[in-house]
C-alpha cells in the first residue's frame, strides 16, 4: 500500500511489476481493486500503477474534489509526483472518460489511450445512473446504503457474471461519502467529449461489452468518427465489467495494444 500528498488530499495506490510504466484508472463506486488480476498479468512486462481517485477506495474523502476534471488533474500530479513523464492509461468506465480528458489537456502526458466501456457522451449512461446525479436521489440513496448494497448485490448478475464482483462491489461501495458518490456521476453525467475529441494524437482503442447495461455499448461509434484510427474491440459475452467478464480475451487483447508500437 503506497500513497502521495496532491494539493487536494492523500491518493493511494499500488504498483506491481517492472518495465516500462502503465497506469490504470477505476470507475464510478470503483477503487484500484478492480485491476487486481490485470496488474498481475501485465506486470510480467510493465510496472502497473491502479490509483484510487479522490473520495474513492483508500483515497482522502475530505475535500469535494470529485468532478471529471478533478480526476483529470489529479492523474497529472500523480504523474509528477511519481517522476512518471508519460504513459499509456488505461480506464474503465469513468476512469476511460478521464483517460481521454487527460490526452486532451495533458498531451504530453499521454502515450495511448484504452477505454473500456466509458461514457465519451454522459447522454449514454443507464437512467438509474443519470438520476443518482441529483442530490435528492443521491442524498435518498446514500443515507440508505444498506438497502442500496443490498439492491446492487441483487443486481449484481446482471451487471457481471463474475462471482468475485458482489463481494468486490459492494468493499467498494461502503468506502464512498455522499459528495464523491453525488459529484462524480453528477459531472460525468453532463460529460461531452466530442468537440475535443479530435485534438487526442494517439493510439486509442475502446473495448465494448456488447450486453453493457451501464453505459451504451454504441459510444465505440463516437470513437470510430471522431478517431477514425482508433481500435475497437466488442465483446460479445461481456457487460460492462470486460475485464472480469471475459478475463482471458481481455488481457491478451490489452497487451497486444501495449506492445505494439505507435
Amino acid at each position: 500500500m503506497s500513497s502521495i500528498a496532491t494539493d487536494q488530499g492523500i491518493v493511494h495506490y499500488e504498483v506491481y511489476g517492472r518495465g516500462l510504466p502503465i497506469i490504470l484508472l477505476h470507475g464510478w463506486l470503483g477503487s484500484w481493486a478492480l485491476w487486481q488480476q490485470t496488474m498481475t498479468h501485465l506486470g510480467q512486462s510493465y510496472r502497473t500503477y491502479a490509483l484510487d481517485f479522490w473520495g474513492f477506495g483508500e483515497s482522502g474523502k475530505k475535500r469535494s474534489t470529485y468532478a471529471v476534471q478533478d480526476f483529470t488533474s489529479l492523474v497529472d500530479q500523480f504523474m509528477d509526483r511519481l517522476g512518471i513523464a508519460e504513459a499509456p492509461l488505461v480506464g474503465h468506465s469513468m476512469g476511460g472518460t478521464v483517460s481521454l480528458n487527460v490526452a486532451i489537456h495533458y498531451p504530453n502526458r499521454v502515450q495511448k489511450v484504452v477505454v473500456i466501456g466509458s461514457p465519451i457522451v454522459g447522454s449514454s449512461l443507464a437512467p438509474a445512473l443519470k438520476l443518482a446525479g441529483y442530490r435528492p436521489i443521491a442524498f435518498m440513496l446514500f443515507n440508505l446504503m444498506g438497502l442500496f448494497r443490498l439492491a446492487m448485490r441483487i443486481a449484481s448478475p446482471t451487471i457481471c457474471r463474475d462471482p468475485r464482483f458482489p463481494t468486490m462491489m459492494d468493499r467498494d461501495l461502503s468506502s464512498t461519502t455522499l459528495e464523491s458518490f453525488l459529484i462524480s456521476i453528477a459531472t460525468l453525467r453532463k460529460t461531452d467529449l466530442r468537440p475535443n475529441l479530435h485534438q487526442v494524437r494517439v493510439p486509442v482503442m475502446g473495448i465494448y461489452g456488447l450486453q453493457d447495461n451501464i453505459v451504451n455499448p454504441k459510444q465505440y461509434r463516437i470513437l470510430q468518427k471522431e478517431l477514425p484510427s482508433s481500435r475497437i474491440e466488442l465483446f460479445e459475452k461481456s457487460a460492462h465489467f470486460v475485464m472480469l467478464d471475459e478475463h482471458q480475451r481481455f488481457l491478451a487483447t490489452l497487451k497486444d495494444f501495449l506492445d505494439t508500437s505507435n
